[in-house]
């Protein structure tokens, strides 16, 4: 697992970007398509809005989320919201490669085993996403994979239901799929991650963001994410 630390949290983002337009590129060469999955966050809001200035095949691109929350359209805790706002009013996606989490549907447990569908139908059965980008929560949760929740031990299906986590429900990918993504890039800003990125880096297991496999992963962190950790820049 590599670290790369920059100043702020504004170079992250830039930072960020470049490093998805590039794999985006390598992707749509070698497989004629380019599958990532983002998850949210103020910083990663800057890097979507960063990503849209790169070049990128965005006909080749499919964009997945790794969770969201169940709340209403447009609702401002919705990731989709910010990732409209941050990214798809600045490019134009291909026709159906746009795949939000079906939040909104009634039966939610059908509608995740429909994402788990839609997963595998554009990147196989099991499905490989090129691309995964993560953050890291303070209390050491990474997409909707929070501490006790009974979602940390699914291991038959890649997508799930969790339990109420800060006033919501949530859709999130579930380990297996994130452990057989290509690539893991992990954002990772603010002096409150401080304590937690030295054991994401150990691969310490007692927090979610540990359990995710390490080998295809890079950190990019800012100076104050940073400050207890171990790095050569």
């Amino acid at each position: 697992m590599k670290l790369e630390v920059l100043s702020d949290a504004g170079w992250v983002a830039r930072r960020a970007a470049e490093l998805v337009a590039s794999e985006a590129r390598a992707a749509a060469a070698a497989r004629g398509r380019f599958s990532i999955a983002v998850s949210g966050g103020h910083t990663p809001w800057q890097m979507l809005r960063a990503l849209a200035d790169e070049k990128v095949p965005w006909d080749a691109v499919h964009l997945f989320q790794v969770d969201e929350r169940v709340a209403p359209a447009g609702d401002p805790d919705r990731n989709l919201t910010h990732i409209t706002e941050t990214l798809l009013s600045r490019v134009t996606l291909s026709p159906g490669h746009l795949h939000a989490m079906p939040v909104e549907d009634k039966d939610l447990p059908g509608a995740a085993a429909r994402y788990a569908r839609e997963l595998e139908q554009v990147a196989g059965a099991p499905p490989v996403l090129d691309l995964v980008h993560l953050g890291l929560g303070p209390d050491g949760h990474t997409a909707s994979l929070v501490p006790g929740d009974p979602v940390l031990e699914v291991k038959e299906t890649n997508v799930a239901l969790t339990g109420t986590y800060q006033g919501h429900q949530r859709m999130t990918l579930t380990f297996p799929v994130l452990d057989r993504a290509r690539r893991i890039l992990w954002v990772v800003t603010g002096r409150e991650k401080a304590g937690m990125l030295p054991r994401l880096q150990a691969g310490d297991r007692s927090i979610p963001a540990g359990r995710v496999r390490s080998d295809r992963a890079v950190i990019l962190a800012d100076a104050e994410a940073a400050a207890q950790s171990s790095h050569e820049r």
